[in-house]
């Protein structure tokens, strides 16, 4: 791994990284900021949202950009209006103290505002494909001089429609500008952009295994469906300085954690597709500033979103694809910082935990949930350290005044005793949390397997158990939920011993003349996984 100053990066670009508390580059950012910064080929980059892309491109334009040109010089073209707002943040906090202007343009912010920013004169513009187009069109935006175009999230843009857009902004832009392409995957359309719009480019490309950050700690716990919200409070209350995002399925579920953090009094908020821009824009706001250490969020709600600083990602509900796993814990163990990656597992989703370590090649590590006397332990630690770091610091004399006259009348120990009670209130209460059962997740889950013949060719209880015993060497102990039906039949058996039916069946079929199969519900639900 190169450090920082083996990239090419300026001294002041240096010292922006270091305030910033980036201490070394990601893959993508070693391997795409030399090439950007020392040749002069187009560029095509794959890599996860959250491996640090933005920084990848961003740097360099930082660095090549000349303020004294008096147009615009970069425009980065990305799919969504959070995301526009994100990058140009990005690059802003970059740019040190170099006199670039860098500015968002996105459809449902006030067009006026834009077009006040861009008869200022702007350096670099951020923006989505529709709003870009409207600037085209009216003539406020000007992209002929342009020597640098980004277009980030390219296989996002494809997905929501806007290849065309695309297309109509590239041909207004100047011929000998420098393209670089950033994808998480590289479909056939994107390919065919690079060929036709493309000079000579380069691609750099993340591998699978660069993907999930090193220094994001990844452990799940085993929990049931109705736990995981105790677990939730578990894992935020055991941590002192928890400020995390928690991902759920679906925006009913996002809504009822955020509901019932909120009754709790928990410091928290939701993020859903139902929640208009100006509200998104509110809660990220606050969340960004910590007013809220808790943001509730799915995934599409959640795209794009770039938080510094996130100690924790949950996932409350596993992620539909390995993909999807690491995209959301890349938020987490950034910029050179230590993360932690939360996972709960219910006893039914085992097995597809098993894909997403298998696929997503990372090693996710199983903990035991902390117990109640153990957190109020840590609680009554942390209050005892607060105190004395304020007796350290030095008492106002109003306060310590006030205290000698309510000595004057009270016992030391009941005095201290009844402000910490009015203080910390139900902190230290027990019976707030409600007790969880250990879960055991049965580490090989069952298979539902359909037999190609029943009742009506002879086919019994005692004679489908002979089959699978004698072929298989499968214990009848293990063979399960028999259903025998005139032309067919049902049996449910552990994953690896079904695998080993399957496996039998499906060489010898001809010489058996037996029909075993996965049955539809089970064959269906591993097609949609696999996509």
């Amino acid at each position: 791994m190169k450090s920082f100053e083996e990239l090419g990066l300026s001294a002041d670009t240096l010292k922006t990284l270091k305030v910033k508390g980036f201490e070394e580059p990601t893959p993508i950012q070693e391997k795409t900021i030399p090439v950007i910064l020392l040749g002069s080929e187009d560029i095509i980059g794959q890599a996860q949202t959250g491996t640090g892309k933005t920084a990848a491109f961003g740097l360099p334009l930082v660095e090549l950009l000349d303020k004294r040109l008096k147009h615009v010089q970069a425009l980065v073209l990305t799919p969504t209006r959070e995301l526009a707002i994100q990058v140009a943040e990005e690059i802003h906090s970059l740019k040190g103290k170099k006199q670039l202007s860098i500015v968002p343009i996105y459809g449902g912010q006030s067009i006026q505002l834009q077009l006040r920013s861009l008869r200022k004169g702007v350096d670099i513009v951020v923006g989505t494909p529709g709003r870009i187009l409207d600037h085209l069109k009216r003539k406020s935006l000007n992209l002929q001089s342009i020597t640098h175009l980004v277009l980030d999230e390219g296989d996002e843009m494809l997905n929501m429609g806007f290849l065309e857009d695309v297309k109509e902004i590239m041909d207004q832009t100047s011929e000998d500008k420098r393209t670089m392409l950033f994808s998480a995957t590289m479909p056939k359309a994107i390919m065919q952009i690079a060929k036709k719009y493309m000079n000579e480019y380069k691609v750099l490309k993340v591998t699978k295994g660069e993907l999930t950050s090193s220094r994001t700690e990844q452990i799940y716990f085993e929990v049931s469906e109705q736990n995981k919200f105790e677990a939730l409070c578990r894992i935020i209350d055991v941590e002192e300085d928890f400020f995390g995002l928690v991902f759920c399925r679906t925006k009913v579920d996002v809504n009822r954690v955020a509901n019932h953090l909120m009754e709790r009094s928990y410091q928290t908020d939701a993020l859903h597709g139902d929640i208009s821009q100006s509200q998104r824009e509110k809660i990220l706001s606050k969340f960004k500033k910590r007013k809220i250490n808790i943001l509730i969020a799915t995934d599409v709600a959640a795209r794009g979103l770039d938080v510094p600083d996130i100690t924790h990602v949950i996932n409350y509900s596993l992620p539909q694809d390995p993909e999807a796993y690491v995209h959301r814990i890349g938020r987490t163990g950034r910029a050179g910082k230590t993360g932690n990656a939360i996972t709960f597992v219910t006893p039914v989703e085992y097995r597809k935990l098993q894909f997403i370590k298998h696929k997503a090649k990372t090693d996710i590590r199983k903990e035991k949930l902390p117990k109640v006397k153990d957190i109020i332990k840590l609680k009554k630690q942390r209050i005892r350290s607060r105190l004395e770091g304020i007796i350290e610091t030095g008492l106002k004399e109003e306060y310590l005044q006030l205290a000698q006259n309510l000595l004057d009348k009270h016992e030391s120990e009941y005095l201290l005793g009844a402000l910490l009670q009015h203080v910390f209130q139900g902190e230290l209460d027990e019976t707030s949390y409600t007790e969880i059962v250990d879960t055991v997740v049965d580490k090989n889950g069952k298979t539902r397997l359909f037999v190609g013949f029943g009742k009506s060719s002879g086919l019994t209880h005692k004679k489908l158990i002979s089959i699978v015993k004698e072929h298989c060497d499968v214990s009848s102990d293990k063979i399960r939920d028999i259903q025998i039906c005139d032309k067919f039949a049902f049996i449910s058996l552990p994953f690896h011993e079904a695998e080993q039916v399957l496996k039998y069946f499906q060489k010898n079929r001809n010489q058996s003349g037996v029909y075993i199969t996965k049955a539809k519900k089970d064959r269906g639900k591993e097609r949609r996984f696999k996509r």
